[in-house]
């Protein structure tokens, strides 16, 4: 059987997923394997030092700095709270007494008395991650973090901005052509994933914000609005950190594209079940792709294995493969592998390339260079 080698792109209604949950500092891991964990469940955590903040005391107070220390109402180490008193003087026989007072809530971390500054520490910031899927912890990362698994629905986008989020799947459509607009959102809706069908709209997605739904889904998304939304172009970069208010996954493309029948389908499955998703992508090395992860409720049959994610083996297509054409006239269009010709095609374009041939769902056989496919692993 002919094969060529792919990118992938997951579309299941059931597969066992890991993430792999890691803090960006060393810190200390709060879960153990075998745990059983839920989404926002707190499985690292790791505190970043404090913001240090400089104090001139022998300025402030109009004295040497040798004759800081005496005047300090704290000592080293001392916690302090913001716009507490932190030194004090008189003044000369009781006039003019001056006094100063922290610029932060912290810790008195150094006393100068060679310049006469107090360095206060402001406190930790505390850093935790959360299991992102309810599963099973297969691996601990000393340290750092987690691997948990979960058998679970999964569908990975073309493209998506923002963060991590959570929330009930709920349907704004009865199709997948239908396009997503403002009108179709209501408060309802709120701390929820939202699918629509067709393209969503820029109000829409502005009503989502407001509204405080989780994340939205829907087949593709304008350019133009994306823009607008953004208020800059979207660069190579990876995405995931935008501050939109809500989180955006694209299943499709760009423009008038609706959602592929079977990813709508599958949606309409799982509706009233608890996802997590996240808009981060990158398409240059390293891809992600941005995702909505479905958990079963029942993991209790889940295998325990300390693999950290799919396999790293090389995807291949074969005659029979699901496929998503990913350039124009055929874009975002999903079919099968029909054939896998060996020598190259000479195309409209005058260049030559090695091409295959995918069998539509409405029964027309189409030609395509085998670069402008990607392959659905169900």
């Amino acid at each position: 059987m002919a094969k060529a080698y792919v990118p992938g792109l997951t579309i299941s209604r059931q597969t066992v997923w890991h993430s792999k949950r890691l803090l960006p500092i060393p810190g200390e891991v709060l879960a153990s394997v075998g745990d059983v964990v839920s989404a926002r469940q707190g499985v690292a955590r790791a505190q970043l030092p404090g913001e240090p903040y400089p104090v001139n005391i022998a300025r402030l107070l109009q004295v040497s700095p040798s004759d800081v220390p005496k005047f300090l109402l704290k000592k080293l180490g001392d916690p302090i709270s913001m716009d507490e008193e932190l030194a004090w003087t008189g003044g000369l026989f009781g006039w003019s007494p001056r006094s100063v007072c922290a610029p932060c809530g912290g810790v008195v971390e150094s006393i100068s008395p060679i310049t006469g500054q107090v360095l206060i520490r402001s406190e930790p910031q505390v850093i935790e991650v959360a299991a992102y899927l309810s599963g099973v912890v297969t691996e601990v990362v000393p340290q750092e973090g987690v691997v948990v698994t979960s058998r679970a629905a999964v569908v990975q986008g073309i493209f998506g901005i923002g963060s991590e989020a959570y929330g009930e799947i709920v349907l704004a459509g009865q199709s997948p052509e239908e396009t997503l607009t403002e009108d179709r959102l209501n408060s309802s809706y709120r701390g929820k994933i939202v699918v629509g069908g067709g393209r969503m709209t820029e109000g829409a997605v502005r009503k989502a914000a407001h509204l405080g739904i989780s994340a939205l889904v829907s087949g593709g998304i304008d350019d133009s609005d994306l823009r607008e939304i953004l208020g800059y172009d979207l660069g190579v970069a990876i995405t995931g950190t935008e501050k939109l208010g809500t989180t955006l996954v694209i299943t499709e493309g760009f423009g008038e594209i609706p959602m592929a029948r079977r990813t709508f389908e599958l949606f309409k499955s799982k509706v009233g079940c608890y996802g997590s998703c996240n808009g981060a992508t990158q398409i240059r090395a390293g891809v992600m792709r941005p995702e909505v992860v479905i958990p079963e409720v029942e993991q209790n049959n889940l295998a325990i294995s300390v693999e950290t994610g799919r396999s790293q083996e090389p995807v291949f297509l074969t005659d029979g493969a699901a496929v998503r054409i990913i350039r124009d006239p055929w874009f975002g269009v999903i079919g099968k592998v029909l054939k896998l010709p060996h020598e190259p095609l000479l195309l409209d374009s005058g260049a030559k390339a090695r091409v295959l041939i995918v069998a539509l769902a409405d029964g027309r056989h189409v030609t395509v260079p085998r670069a402008n496919v990607e392959l659905l692993e169900t």
